[in-house]
């Protein structure tokens, strides 16, 4: 991904890079989009209720595009395949593990990333300096990640006894009502036959204590999702007929969130299933990040109805971090759950190049490539937080973070 903005930047320098020469020029009122819109161009009459984009008014517009954003998880494995012997009256040794162990469940299972639909808003008035104050709202569609483990294993590959038809995280320290179905497995309840002086014994119920030790289903899932809020000014600073320099300010909202479930599922011996079999872990980061931005943009006419226009911007953003951990029972009757919020600094950096076109006055049509990094927010690394008794998921900080993708977009001035 750094790779991709990189070449970005090195679009947007080319552009600043190569532009006409430009000059002050006095309060006429002429320059780049003005007349209409079009360099050296009147205005064309329309059956419109649509303005001179030169001229003082209101503006609206809205863009769609695709965009992606950086990947934080790692590879944490959630369940093995197998279950543990909770109290030795199986293997004679209680915490004794029994089938292959093979891995069932990880993050890794979420496969390919995508990028994901977006939309950005925005209304704004341009003052008779040129001056246009702006305030506009962009999101992406969230980005849903799922994946799941169940009682068939790949080609029902399984030892004699059937242990790989079954899984297990390592969760611990829970309380008696996470303890699942009594009977699980065709062990509990059963006889050992006894022979000579050795008399028979008939092993009891709960051997395999607990919801993730010899559960049947396992799903995880992982939604991310982001947007952003601007209200902000660009002001002219020099212009040539086909060129122009203007200033960017104002203040961001940015919002990164984060939400990681895994629902494990415990059947009885019969394949029955009650709410109090069912445990849900949930696994929140939500950073909003709020500061001034300052930047620096360039506008140059192509000629043929087509301009091309680059900006940068950088902020100092303050990040409201919000952690939320949690263990219930699907029924409610219980939970466990954690809660840590946290301030920190974020530095910001974005570019966006675009290629303008004006087909009649008043109206604009753009395509543009958008990037936006973020460095020190944090990561969920890994999800999941064994001990229920303690939770706590590994967290890291993410030293760089990358919005970015393609829009296209239409404008309209009144």
């Amino acid at each position: 991904m750094r790779t991709r903005l990189l070449g970005g930047l090195a679009v947007l320098a080319a552009v600043l890079t190569t532009a006409p020469a430009w000059a002050q020029v006095s309060g006429s009122g002429s320059g780049l989009m003005d007349s209409g819109g079009i360099p050296g161009l009147p205005g064309e009459n329309v059956p419109l209720p649509l303005g001179n984009p030169g001229s003082q008014g209101v503006f609206v517009y809205a863009d769609v595009g695709y965009f992606s954003q950086s990947w934080t998880l790692k590879d944490q494995t959630i369940a093995y395949r197998g279950l543990v012997d909770s109290t030795g009256a199986v293997t004679g040794l209680p915490g004794t593990y029994i089938g292959s162990g093979r891995v069932a469940l990880s993050t890794s299972d979420f496969g390919r990333r995508s990028y994901m639909p977006a939309m950005n808003v925005g209304i704004g008035y341009k003052t008779e300096d040129g001056t246009s104050i702006t305030a506009r709202f962009m999101a992406l569609a969230p980005s849903d990640y799922n994946a799941s483990a169940t009682l068939a294993p790949q080609y029902a590959r399984s030892r004699p006894d059937l242990a790989d038809t079954y899984l297990t995280a390592g969760v611990f320290n829970f309380g008696p009502k996470y303890a699942g179905p009594a009977q699980k497995t065709a062990f509990e309840g059963s006889v050992i036959p006894g022979f000579g002086n050795i008399p028979s014994i008939t092993l009891g119920n709960g051997l395999f204590y607990g919801i993730w030790n010899g559960a049947s289903t396992m799903t995880i899932t992982y939604r991310q999702n982001y947007q952003e809020f601007e209200i902000g000014a660009r002001v002219p600073v020099f212009q040539s007929e086909t060129s122009r320099i203007y200033a960017l300010g104002g203040g961001r909202f940015d919002w990164f969130y984060e939400k990681f479930s895994w629902r494990t599922t415990s059947y009885d011996v019969n394949g029955g299933v009650l709410p109090s079999y069912e445990a849900v872990y949930t696994n929140t980061l939500s950073q909003r990040l709020y500061g001034p931005y300052v930047g620096v943009g360039h506008d140059v006419y192509l000629g043929s109805r087509f301009a091309v226009s680059s900006d940068f911007t950088g902020a100092l953003l303050l990040g409201v971090i919000k952690e939320r951990v949690k263990y219930k029972l699907a029924d409610n009757t219980t939970q466990a759950k954690r809660s840590v919020n946290e301030l920190r600094l974020v530095p910001s950096a974005g570019a966006n190049v675009n290629l303008w076109w004006y087909p009649i006055q008043g109206v604009q049509v753009r395509v543009g490539y958008s990037a936006n990094t973020f460095f020190n927010t944090k990561s969920m690394e890994d999800p999941v937080g064994f001990n229920v008794g303690g939770i706590d998921p590994g967290y890291g900080n993410q030293a760089f973070r990358l919005i970015h993708g393609v829009n296209f977009g239409i404008g309209l001035f009144f």
